[in-house]
Formats: C-alpha cells, structure tokens, sequence
C-alpha cells in the first residue's frame, strides 16, 4: 500500500503535552500514528528494502550502541524505549552529525534509509521537534551532559589533567530584539547566543556546555561549568586553562578555595600589572626568553595569586602576564601547558558544523537541548573517526558528513533477524570493511549487547562491495 513516509502532525493541543498525544492522527491521513503502527511501518520499509546516499550514517549505529546514547536518550525523554519521544531524539542526534542546518536538506533526507536508522518511518517535523525539545528544561539539558561525559570518561575519551575553558558566540537568525555583539573588533556587530565550553586539553573531546544569557555571567557559567566537572572527574586534580575574559576575582577566589581546580590564563595589561612584571628578576631558560615571578592580590580578594611574568626579546624586551595557582613551575606552565589551550579553538573550527555555528531560535530550552543532543553525535563520530588511518582522522565534521555518512551508495535489506546494509565503492583506505564486517559478533566480544533497541532489537550488519 502507497503512502507518505514523510509525517505531518497535528498542530493542536500545548506545547508541555506529550508528544503521543500528537501522534494519533496524520493531518492529511487516517492511519494511525502509535508506537504500534511504528513500528509496523518500519518492518515494512525493511521488508520492501532501501537504495540511497544517506546509508553511511547506519555505521554510527554500533557506536551507539558502544557508547550508550539509546540509554542517555530515554533517561532524558522521560519515556520508555517503545515511545517515540527517543526516536525524534535520535532523529535530531543523527541531523547533527549530518550537519544539516537548513530546511532543504532535512527535507531531503526521506526516502534514503535516514528515517529508518531513528527507528521512525518518517522524517519529524519542525513542529513536534519544538515541543520535544520545549517539553524539558535547561537543567535536564545539563544532567544530559554531565551522564554523557561520565560514559564518554569510562570509555577513554579524556585525559582530565588539563582543561580548557572558553567562550563561544553562536551567530542566531532570531528575530527577536537583542543587543549585537562583536566577535572581532574589525567584523561587524551581529545578534549572537553567548556559550561557554569545557574540552580535555590533551584529547580535544568536549565535556559538556553552558549558555549564557543577560542574566548570567561569565563568571557563574564558568562555575556552573566547574560543577559539571566535579560530577564527571570527581577524583582528579584538573587544571583549567582559561582567556583574559576569566580574569574575575569572584571566579578566582572560588578555585583557590576548591581542592580541585588551578588556573593559568593571562592578565589583562593594566598599567599596575605591567609595572610589576618589568621590575621582577627573570631567569633567562635560553637567549630571547626569561620568566619570573611574584605574588599578587587583587583589592578585596580573599587569596594571594601567583602573577607570572613573561619575556622575550633581547635587545627590546616585551612582557606578558600571567595569573596563575598551584606550585608547576612557571616554564612548564607557559611553554608546555598553557599552549594546549588552543585546542578548544580547533574543536571549534574542526566540529562546528555539528552544531555550534548558528542558533535558529533563542529559546534557551530548546537551544540548550539541542546543543546536547549535538554532543551525543559528536561523541559518536569521535568513536568512529578513531578507527579511520591517521590521516583521515582530521577530516572536519563536514568533510566526514559528506564524504561517509551521505556520500556513499548503498542498500538496505533484512536477513533472519539482522539488517544488512551494503556499502558500495568504499575506498579501501577507510579501513571500514576491519571494524565494521561481522558486526554482531564483534560486539558481543567487546560485551556490547548487538540488539538495537529502537529498531525492535534486530541486529546490524554491513557488507562493502
């Protein structure tokens, strides 16, 4: 029987509603729309089998599954894995890592096997995406993260001695009237959404992020970010590494206060600072370069900070300053650590695409949720990017987007109790065929259960032809 697999909901009924209450009827349909018929749809979609482009992101399915994200998804949906409200989630996991941002491409992305990979047999519309995402609040965005970093560090993905703070202005298309920031004194002031992230320093993986707003400042996002922290790493010693735009007396006296937390970041060029800094005694590490030290307080803070001198230059000499805690030497601080925050800036450029690039709207519930549900598909194509060569590695998240998950034919058919996607002219170089032939029974040796739960717990398979 001929029907659409694109879903047009019904737009009655509150925004705070569950979404099932929506799905009983299509606008221009009489089928039903429940979890029964869902899941009908699907097994009749696989029966009749799938040709597309889009097939490639099937192969985030095992990482998934390695990972943990179905659990994450119905812990934060509040429902249970035969409800939908997960499956539209998953749906906005995988947009992300397809780097969708515009109406068109999600429109394109029926009829190709992107559907059925969400255990859904439509695309969502923009509508019931709203009131998933408007139905939970910015602290279940936040408790999504925190529960994501804490498997993502049982899994490897950070190193935790160093951590680079930094913030990070998302450009919105929002209509609304805001104040227009600029993100570079020669570019043009732009309405923006302020946010704020944490990444390890050593492996560039994202812990999680916070938003900012007219009613919170860099310095309690900043907190608030360290509070995530001591929830995923609450046994290690981490060291933050931070801008000039940290330097808060109120933030600095919170981490010499904690047991946790050091911080090196620069200080602003005040006229005190740098007079301070010119009359230390320097110790020359080679020709050129020479740092020194002493001890400062800023006028009613609680602690003593250390203020780290920088010079270089022989016959001139230029200075900068540094605020910093803890007892690492200065050298080791300036020359080794500290440049490592730098990181932060490449996960920006590398994974922006995924998420963190423009905002469409300035609800900060939906913004916030969004966000989240980015990283869960930026942790996912991380676990996939480690398998590729060294080379391929670097790809950015568009280049990944294109060249795997929607640039590469394939079909999509089932056998017994297993879905067979078929991979056609996958370059050799990948090494995909090593990690991703013989699914199942890799799985089952690492100890992950090779049963999908969205899609009816059938197994997953690939063939590369």
């Amino acid at each position: 029987m001929a029907y659409k697999k694109k879903l047009h909901l019904s737009p009655s009924g509150r925004t705070t509603a569950p979404i099932e209450a929506h799905l009983t009827k299509r606008r221009k349909g009489k089928r039903p729309a429940d979890r029964q018929s869902i899941e009908r749809e699907v097994r009749e979609i696989l029966a009749r089998r799938v040709s597309g482009t889009l097939l490639g992101v099937w192969l985030l399915i095992s990482e998934h599954l390695r990972l943990g994200s179905w659990e994450l998804l119905t812990a934060w949906t509040k429902k249970d894995g035969e409800s939908v409200e997960p499956r539209l989630a998953l749906q906005l996991v995988h947009e992300a890592a397809l780097c969708v941002t515009g109406v068109r491409q999600r429109r394109s992305l029926c009829h190709q096997g992107f559907e059925v990979a969400n255990g859904l047999p439509f695309i969502a519309t923009d509508e019931e995406i709203h009131r998933l995402l408007n139905a939970h609040t910015m602290r279940e965005a936040r408790e999504l993260q925190i529960f994501l970093a804490q498997l993502r560090h049982s899994r490897g993905h950070y190193k935790g001695r160093w951590v680079a703070f930094d913030p990070h202005r998302i450009a919105t298309y929002s209509r609304r009237i805001m104040p227009r920031k600029k993100s570079h004194p020669q570019k043009r002031a732009e309405a923006v959404l302020q946010s704020f992230f944490a990444t390890d320093a050593e492996t560039g993986q994202p812990f999680g992020c916070s938003l900012g707003s007219a009613g919170k400042t860099i310095t309690t996002s900043a907190i608030e970010l360290m509070g995530m922290l001591s929830r995923i790493l609450p046994s290690e010693k981490m060291l933050l590494l931070a801008d000039t735009e940290y330097e808060n007396r109120r933030l600095l006296d919170h981490i010499c206060a904690s047991e946790q937390f050091d911080i090196i970041m620069p200080a602003a060029r005040r006229q005190k600072v740098l007079t301070m800094i010119r009359d230390l005694s320097y110790q020359s590490h080679w020709a050129g370069y020479a740092t020194g030290e002493t001890s400062y307080k800023y006028q009613g803070g609680k602690y003593a900070l250390r203020l780290i001198g920088q010079r270089t230059g022989e016959r001139e000499y230029h200075y900068k300053p540094f605020i910093a805690t803890g007892h690492d030497l200065p050298l080791g601080l300036l020359t080794t650590t500290y440049p490592k925050r730098w990181t932060i800036e490449e996960f920006f450029n590398f994974e922006g695409a995924m998420g963190w690039d423009r905002a469409a709207t300035m609800n900060l519930n939906i913004r916030y949720g969004r966000l989240s549900l980015a990283l869960i598909a930026q942790a996912a194509t991380y676990q996939l990017r480690k398998k590729l060569p060294v080379p391929y590695r670097s790809w950015t998240a568009e280049h990944l987007s294109d060249s795997i998950f929607r640039g590469i034919d394939g079909d999509l058919r089932v056998k017994d109790d297993t879905i067979l996607v078929t991979l056609y002219n996958v370059p050799e170089r990948l090494n995909l065929r090593r990690h991703y032939e013989n699914l199942p029974e890799k799985l089952s040796r690492e100890g992950t259960d090779p049963r999908i739960p969205w899609l009816f717990n059938l197994k997953l398979d690939f063939r590369f032809k």
